[in-house]
């Protein structure tokens, strides 16, 4: 049987017209009692990746929550929303942040609903994981739509990451910085916590250097869903322009046998993708041309083909988020700005994602230049 995605349109995030199209998604699938046995414990889990409003497209929209909450009250469940932003420092004090920023403290205090930081844990697999995942019977992911510097795309399976508890993100980001086995590590975190049922929020979606404040936000008008996180993600990258075989989560859960990412394999239900007329999202700097490189001069220079964040000193307010944040500590704030050292720099990008000023960027290697990356 074929894998099963939603696609609907959506064009404003005026609050009845949202929860309709929410509505929309899930009943084109069979409607949420077929995910959600009522009067169960539901966990909920946006993308909250740093503390921006809503209008950044950096993460789900309140409005998609509310919606979410309002199907699951209906069938009288009771529901925890969390999330484990890519925080610095203290950990549970800069997620009340984040939560207050991105109106999730606000819809889940209208809604009654409980939010949770996910500051305890325990090992599930290799990981670190959340220890609601074992309070809740489900769990149900919110994705934002939006390309990833490091991912190439930040969907279905790159949210789950935000199960992981506190600063082992950062342990991950260090021991697993190659994109082939950050994916690998995006994939074990799938196959140990797989959603009953994620909708993707991509009514405002982004492009570019996603998926933080280097990223440009789009209108885009589209609502996703399923539980079939390859699936989903397939679709993604298809609506994004982008072939399924160059997006490295997709491919290795799909060689596990944990989903589908084949689109003539999975069965679209809602708008026919192809006659929406989508243009190709603009893809990352430092993924889009390697992507496209033959596989022979892949392999000759992908030692000498590199990319490094540098800062961009007249943008940059020395707030050191990317010193904390950064795995291999080879950020130095000074008077005039930061400082990297290149000779231990690993090029996860995670000082980029963390700066809320988009005061950091992509610097390409000499060869890189000189062949025309």
């Amino acid at each position: 049987m074929k894998a099963k995605v939603s696609v609907v349109k959506c064009d404003t995030y005026e609050p009845k017209i949202v929860e309709q199209a929410v509505r929309d998604t899930v009943d084109l699938l069979g409607g949420i009692a077929n995910f959600i046995k009522p009067g169960s414990r539901v966990l909920v889990k946006p993308n909250l990746l740093m503390s921006k409003g809503p209008e950044c497209a950096i993460t789900t929209h309140p409005e998609v929550v509310r919606a979410v909450i309002h199907l699951l009250q209906e069938i009288n469940c009771k529901i925890v929303v969390g999330d484990g932003p890519s925080v610095w420092g203290q950990y549970i004090e800069n997620v009340e942040e984040v939560y207050k920023i991105t109106g999730i403290s606000g819809v889940c205090r209208d809604e009654g609903v409980q939010l949770v930081n996910f500051d305890k844990r325990r090992m599930r697999n290799k990981f670190p994981l959340t220890v609601w995942l074992d309070e809740c019977d489900y769990l149900i992911s919110l994705p934002k739509f939006k390309t990833h510097e490091f991912t190439l795309i930040t969907g279905a399976i790159k949210n789950l990451f935000g199960l992981v508890s506190g600063t082992y993100k950062t342990e991950l980001h260090k021991n697993y910085f190659a994109p082939a086995e950050f994916a690998k590590i995006l994939v074990d975190i799938y196959q140990e916590a797989r959603p009953a049922l994620t909708i993707i929020d991509g009514i405002l979606a982004m492009e570019g250097d996603g998926p933080a404040t280097g990223g440009i936000t789009r209108q885009l008008g589209l609502l996703l869903a399923g539980s079939d996180c390859v699936a989903l993600d397939t679709v993604m990258a298809k609506i994004m322009g982008i072939a399924n075989y160059e997006v490295l989560t997709t491919k290795e859960a799909a060689m596990r046998g944990l989903g589908e990412n084949k689109i003539d394999r999975i069965k679209i239900e809602g708008e026919d993708i192809d006659k929406l007329n989508i243009r190709p999202f603009i893809l990352p700097k430092n993924s889009a041309k390697v992507i496209n490189l033959p596989p022979i001069i892949k392999k000759i220079f992908k030692s000498l083909v590199r990319y490094y964040p540098y800062s961009l000193r007249l943008k940059c307010t020395r707030c050191g988020h990317c010193v904390k944040v950064c795995p291999k500590s080879c950020i130095m704030l000074r008077k005039s700005g930061i400082k990297i050292d290149y000779n231990k720099c690993i090029a996860c990008f995670c000082c980029q994602e963390a700066c809320p000023e988009a005061a950091i960027k992509v610097k390409k290697s000499i060869l890189a230049k000189f062949i025309g990356l």
